[in-house]
C-alpha cells in the first residue's frame, strides 16, 4: 500500500530532479522543511514532503496475512545489503553524510500483523511502548494499524495524544508519575496503573482536580524472574516497579475507600525485556488470574489483564528459533478466556527493533598494538546499547569488501571521548577502506530514543522505505544552530 492511500489529504508536494552526487546533500537540506523524501534511482532523487496525519479514525485493516517477523535487511549474492528490494547502499550515497536511522516502514506493518494475528479470538489491546521508539511518524502509522500506546511520562501522553492515539486505549504506567502528568491523564480518560501508596494518593489527587473518575490496574510485582540482564528486569522483588503482593488488600482497600475517584477495572504486571522463554509469561498469568480472583471475590468488576510486554528477538542473527508474537499469546490465551478478560499486551522491542538499522561511515582503521579499531562516525551518542548493558547487536558492511581486504578481529568504536564508546566488540570482519559503510542492526527500539548530544554529536535525521520504494524523511538531524537556540534570549 502507498502513503498516498493513507494519507487522504494534499499532503505531497513532488519534484524529479537530475542530480549529481555532490549536490544531493545541499538539495536535501533545501527540501528539508517540510519532512522531506528522497526517491533512490540511479540519478534522480524525488523529493516529497510528508504532513502528519491526526485522525484517529483512519485504521488500516486490508493487510495481507504474514509470517512473523522475518529480517528486511538482508545480505544478497552480490554481497550488498538489501532492505525492501532497495540497496543500502545507493540510500547511503544519497542521504546527508552522517550516521542516520534507516526503518523499513512495511516490516513495522508485518510486526503488527503478527501481534494482531497471533490475539484472533481474544479481546484485546496491542499497546506499543513509546518508550521503545517515539518518533511521530511511527506512532501515526502504528496507531493507524489499530495499535494503542503504553505511556511513562507525561510527555509521552501529549506525544500520543498528537499522534492522534485513542485514549481509552492508551495506559499510563510508571514508579514516578507526577500529579501534573496524572491531571492529564485523568482528563484524557486513559487507563492508569497504580505503583505505589504515593502513586495511589496522587491519582485521587488528580481525579479530584479533573473532576473524573480514573480507571485504574494495579500493578502487582509477581515476584518472577524474567531471567535477563537486572538492568532491564522489572517484575522480580527487587524491582522498584510495582506493588508487592503482600500489600494487595491495603491497595484493595484504599481503592473502595474512593469511589469516586477510582474504579478498579484491571492488574498489570511487566517481568522485563528481551525475554526469550515465553513459559515465563504463563507462570506470571497463573499468578495474576489467582490474583485477580481474589479481587473479584470483593466484588470488583475486573475486566483487564495486562501482561506486559518484553518478548525478544535475534540480536545475534544467529538463526536461533525464538518465539513469536502467537507463541506468546498462546501460553496465556486458556488463562484469559477462563476469566473472560480482556488482554493487554505492552510490545515495544518486538514491533520496532528489527525494523531499523544505524548507517554509518568508516573514518579510518587503526591498531594499538593489541587491538584493531574500526573508528565509524556514529558512537554512544545515537546508540548507546552496548555501552549501557553490554549489548550485543549484529554489525556488517552494507557492500562488499574488496578482494584482498584482510579479515581481522575489531572494536568498533565511535569518536566520543570515552573508553565505553563502542558499538561492538572482537568482531570479525573484512578490513574496510575509508568511506565504506557499516551498518548496526536491529537498532529500532531503545537507541534513538536514548540517543544524546554528548560531545555536542548532533542527534541524527531517521528515514523509512515506505511501501511504494520511497525512501522518507520521517525526522530531522539536530543541528548546532538547534544546539544554540537553547541560550537566545536570556
Amino acid at each position: 500500500m502507498s502513503a498516498n492511500h493513507f494519507i487522504h489529504q494534499s499532503a505531497f508536494h513532488t519534484k524529479t530532479l537530475n542530480l549529481s552526487p555532490n549536490s544531493t546533500k545541499l538539495l536535501l537540506s533545501k527540501f528539508a522543511h517540510p519532512l522531506s523524501t528522497t526517491q533512490i534511482t540511479p540519478k534522480q532523487c524525488s523529493l516529497r514532503a510528508v504532513l502528519s496525519q491526526n485522525n484517529p479514525s483512519t485504521t488500516i485493516t486490508s493487510q495481507p496475512k504474514i509470517d512473523n517477523f522475518k529480517h528486511c535487511f538482508t545480505k544478497s549474492e552480490d554481497g550488498y545489503l538489501y532492505c525492501e528490494g532497495l540497496k543500502v547502499q545507493d540510500i547511503v550515497d544519497t542521504v546527508e553524510k552522517r550516521p542516520f536511522y534507516l526503518y523499513s516502514k512495511p516490516q513495522i506493518t508485518r510486526n503488527f500483523e503478527s501481534y494482531r494475528e497471533a490475539l484472533e479470538g481474544l479481546t484485546s489491546i496491542i499497546g506499543y511502548a513509546v518508550k521503545a521508539n517515539n518518533n511521530l511518524k511511527i506512532l501515526e502509522h502504528l496507531r493507524k494499524l489499530g495499535c494503542g500506546a503504553v505511556l511513562v511520562s507525561g510527555n509521552e501522553l501529549k506525544l500520543a495524544l498528537s499522534a492522534g492515539f485513542d485514549p481509552t486505549r492508551c495506559i499510563f504506567n510508571g514508579n514516578g508519575k507526577l500529579l501534573e502528568d496524572l491531571v492529564l491523564a485523568a482528563q484524557t480518560g486513559v487507563f492508569v496503573n497504580v505503583d505505589s501508596e504515593f502513586d495511589l494518593d496522587n491519582i485521587v489527587a488528580a481525579a479530584r482536580i479533573a473532576g473524573k473518575i480514573v480507571k485504574v490496574l494495579l500493578r502487582i510485582n509477581p515476584d518472577v524472574d524474567p531471567q535477563v540482564h537486572p538492568y532491564v528486569a522489572t517484575g522480580n522483588k527487587n524491582s522498584k516497579f510495582g506493588i508487592r503482593n503482600e500489600k494487595l488488600q491495603w491497595f484493595l482497600d484504599a481503592v473502595k475507600a474512593h469511589p469516586n475517584e477510582l474504579k478498579l477495572v484491571g492488574a498489570h504486571c511487566h517481568l522485563g525485556s528481551t525475554i526469550t522463554k515465553v513459559d515465563i509469561f504463563r507462570d506470571a498469568a497463573v499468578l495474576m488470574v489467582n490474583y485477580i480472583d481474589q479481587i473479584r471475590d470483593q466484588g470488583f468488576e475486573i475486566d483487564y489483564l495486562n501482561i506486559g510486554g518484553g518478548l525478544g528477538i535475534d540480536y545475534y542473527h544467529s538463526g536461533a528459533i525464538l518465539p513469536t508474537p502467537r507463541d506468546l499469546i498462546d501460553t496465556v490465551r486458556k488463562l484469559v478466556l477462563s476469566r473472560d478478560l480482556n488482554l493487554i499486551i505492552e510490545p515495544g522491542r518486538s514491533l520496532i527493533a528489527n525494523t531499523c538499522c544505524l548507517l554509518n561511515r568508516v573514518t579510518g582503521v587503526k591498531t594499538n598494538g593489541t587491538k584493531n579499531f574500526i573508528v565509524i562516525d556514529g558512537s554512544m551518542a545515537e546508540l548507546i546499547r552496548p555501552s549501557l548493558y553490554g549489548a550485543y547487536q549484529h554489525i556488517e558492511m552494507v557492500s562488499p569488501a574488496p578482494a584482498d581486504a584482510e579479515i581481522l578481529t575489531f572494536d568498533v568504536v565511535g569518536p566520543v571521548c570515552e573508553s565505553a564508546d563502542f558499538l561492538g566488540k572482537d568482531r570479525e570482519l573484512p578490513t574496510p577502506e575509508r568511506g565504506a559503510g557499516l551498518v548496526v542492526h536491529d537498532a529500532g527500539a531503545y537507541c534513538m530514543s536514548m540517543a544524546s548530544t554528548y560531545n555536542l554529536k548532533m542527534r541524527p535525521p531517521e528515514y523509512w522505505i515506505e511501501e511504494d520504494g520511497v525512501v522518507a524523511k520521517i525526522r530531522h538531524g539536530e543541528t548546532f544552530e538547534d544546539h544554540m537556540r537553547y541560550f537566545t534570549g536570556l
